[in-house]
């Protein structure tokens, strides 16, 4: 009876060593915009960010232009419903053909006009100068440009990962992360990187979303073909995000029980 009850406080203390050496995901870990200073103070903060919208097209970037006029709309008028809707469908291929495709040098070819140049011109710049072209054949039009070719992909430590698309012309990460689903109990948030276009290839940046100056980071606004990747907690290999107390209670219980058995078969 002595052995069994020492077997026993043998297990427990292994028990809470365990425990004391594997815990689960600390809840701080899980958190976002963490700012100690104004918590403690109990106040209110206020984070600067541009929001200009600075992409510049490049080729192959694919714009959906739409032209009108007072011919069109009297036009339109008289057209049914039916084949208005057609003619502007809002389907992602309707929208791909009915876009034009910036060429290697930048360039996109229109009736009339003829090639424009909108290569590393932002949206409302490209719109600015072919309302300008557009100006010089016909009178009294406006022009609508749209980007159309707006994805973003998060992958990693999400709900959902996959490609998105935005139709819209701004998108900060926590906008991104909520498309997926949001981050997983196993998401190291401070460890989140953005994978972005340039000139030269590619540029891999770290950002922290658990820090609340997250929110003046020039990479808190995202650019189109941007890469969302959610590093994984060290934890995950273990293959649970919170201590198993019940299996770890189990094991040692099978255990007091067969050294018991044992040493009772050996009396």
């Amino acid at each position: 009876m002595k052995n069994v009850n020492s077997l026993k406080k043998t297990g427990f203390v292994l028990l809470l060593l365990a425990m004391a050496f594997v815990s689960c995901v600390p809840q701080k870990k899980m958190l976002y915009l963490k700012d100690a200073e104004m918590a403690a103070a109990n106040i209110s903060k206020e984070y600067v960010n541009d929001r200009s919208v600075d992409y510049k097209l490049q080729p192959g970037d694919n714009l959906f232009i739409r032209v009108l006029n007072t011919i069109d709309e009297r036009s339109a008028s008289a057209i049914s419903g039916e084949y208005s809707a057609r003619s502007y469908m809002t389907s992602d291929a309707s929208i791909y053909l009915q876009s034009y495709t910036l060429d290697e040098e930048g360039c996109i070819e229109m009736p009339l006009t003829g090639k424009i140049e909108v290569k590393n011109l932002t949206i409302d710049q490209a719109k600015a100068k072919l309302q300008a072209e557009l100006d010089k054949f016909v009178n009294q039009t406006t022009i609508i440009v749209k980007l159309s070719n707006f994805n973003l992909t998060v992958l990693g430590e999400v709900t959902r990962p996959g490609m998105y698309k935005v139709y819209q012309s701004q998108i900060n990460l926590f906008e991104a992360i909520s498309m997926a689903g949001n981050m997983t109990n196993f998401a190291k948030n401070s460890e989140v990187r953005i994978i972005r276009q340039t000139d030269n290839g590619s540029e891999v940046i770290t950002v922290d979303m658990g820090q609340a100056d997250i929110l003046s980071s020039p990479y808190y606004y995202l650019k189109p073909n941007d890469i969302i990747y959610v590093e994984p907690l060290k934890i995950k290999q273990w293959g649970f995000t919170a201590f198993p107390y019940s299996t770890v209670i189990s094991v040692i219980s099978l255990g007091v029980t067969l050294v018991t058995l044992v040493r009772s078969m050996q009396k």
